[in-house]
């Protein structure tokens, strides 16, 4: 009989923000592959159906959970509150939960206190890290429900031994607690078969060298530093346009970034990219940079590499993991914009390393990183959650009542 898994995540395609609505939405049919029975509970997706069956996973979106909560704290609270009562109408028997993030973290110890069954968690980032240090009071809150999340799991998922040691240091895990499981990538998704020459003429990008950053426009992410890079490189390069893809509330302050350097003309600021967009974007790029300051994995180095694409990176968090030096991409010191000038140089001067990078990468990709691979290790984590759990009555979970409350 198939093992039945309930997956909770605030992202499932099509509704996917960043990287946890790609892991969840790709991790997910390989283990139904495994011989899993799969039901991934999630948010509300307008144009998506309440319930469905998509490449054999179960997918029950939470309606109209959040339609008056006025900021986003309660918004989460309240969809976590959705996630129980649909998870309970299921009326499955399941034999573990699987949760992504502090955002389903109450819904997820719930559901495993009333259904008696392990919970596995995978901790994508912390609040510390994203934000060097917890410095106001939705920082120790978020932070807290990391923590309830990490206690009352039989296991922990990360994906790199960056998020090992984080959550060893900040949390006090047992070493024996953690599986690392890196993230995946599907080989030949972003692969175009456009000619560059008709994708150039697309994107108005002409003969110039691409160089492309790809991710969310946070001070995290590290856009400023490849801007300050651009001079740098320009002098050498003048034929060079620097292509930043991705929103965020950064954007502006990059922008103004680009004017005071006085590089706003080599740098295109392109906005959201689908995949479709990245594919084409990967393909005619003759570097990608990963510049993050803060970075637990970075699966857009793995896109890359993928791709074809050569990459310099920043020597943070999962990238170290990933990225092995002057071997399958180039590491350069996190923030320092002449380190990474450095490494954009070193690809775009010499033409045969730029080359074997590209095969190295490609064949570290294909080896170490399907999804394949990925569910076989999770599967694996389960099965040990599974079989270290010592079953207790089912019973009725109740949030603790803050101290300072007034409810006796």
């Amino acid at each position: 009989m198939a093992k039945k898994l309930l997956m909770l995540s605030t992202e499932y395609y099509p509704h996917i923000v960043g990287g946890l609505g790609r892991v969840t939405s790709a991790l997910a049919p390989e283990l139904v592959q495994l011989g899993y029975e799969v039901h991934v509970v999630t948010a509300d997706c307008p144009g998506a159906a309440e319930h469905e069956l998509v490449n054999g996973v179960f997918v029950h979106r939470v309606r109209n959970q959040t339609d008056y909560a006025p900021d986003f704290l309660l918004k989460t609270a309240s969809l976590n509150q959705g996630m129980v009562q649909y998870a309970m109408q299921l009326g499955v028997d399941f034999d573990v939960i699987h949760a992504h993030d502090w955002l389903v973290a109450d819904a997820a110890w719930t559901l495993s206190k009333i259904l008696g069954i392990p919970l596995v968690s995978t901790i994508h980032a912390t609040e510390f890290g994203r934000n060097g240090g917890l410095h106001n009071e939705i920082n120790h809150y978020i932070n807290a429900k990391e923590w309830r999340l990490i206690y009352e799991s039989k296991r922990v998922i990360v994906n790199s031994n960056h998020m090992v040691r984080e959550l060893q240091a900040h949390f006090h895990v047992p070493a024996d607690k953690i599986d690392v499981v890196p993230n995946g990538i599907e080989p030949d998704r972003l692969l175009c078969a456009s000619s560059c020459a008709n994708l150039r003429e697309k994107h108005a990008l002409g003969d110039k060298q691409v160089i492309l950053f790809v991710g969310r426009l946070v001070y995290e992410k590290g856009a400023q530093v490849l801007l300050q890079a651009v001079p740098a490189v320009l002098r050498e390069h003048p034929n060079s346009i620097f292509v930043v893809a991705g929103e965020g509330p950064y954007k502006a302050h990059l922008e103004e970034m680009a004017r005071s350097l006085g590089v706003q003309r080599q740098v295109k600021f392109f906005g959201k990219a689908n995949d479709k967009d990245l594919s084409e974007l990967l393909a005619v790029a003759s570097v990608l940079v990963v510049p993050s300051l803060y970075e637990p994995f970075g699966i857009v180095a793995l896109e890359g590499m993928a791709a074809g694409v050569p990459v310099v990176s920043s020597d943070r968090g999962g990238l170290v993991d990933i990225i092995k030096h002057m071997d399958n991409g180039l590491t350069t010191h996190a923030g320092d914009p002449g380190s990474m000038a450095w490494g954009i140089l070193q690809l775009l001067n010499a033409p045969e390393l730029s080359q074997s990078v590209k095969l190295s990468a490609r064949q570290d990709v294909t080896k170490n990183y399907t999804w394949q691979a990925i569910a076989r290790l999770s599967a694996a984590t389960y099965e040990q959650a599974m079989a270290s759990h010592v079953a207790a009555p089912a019973r009725v979970a109740y949030l603790p009542i803050r101290p300072d409350s007034n409810v006796a």
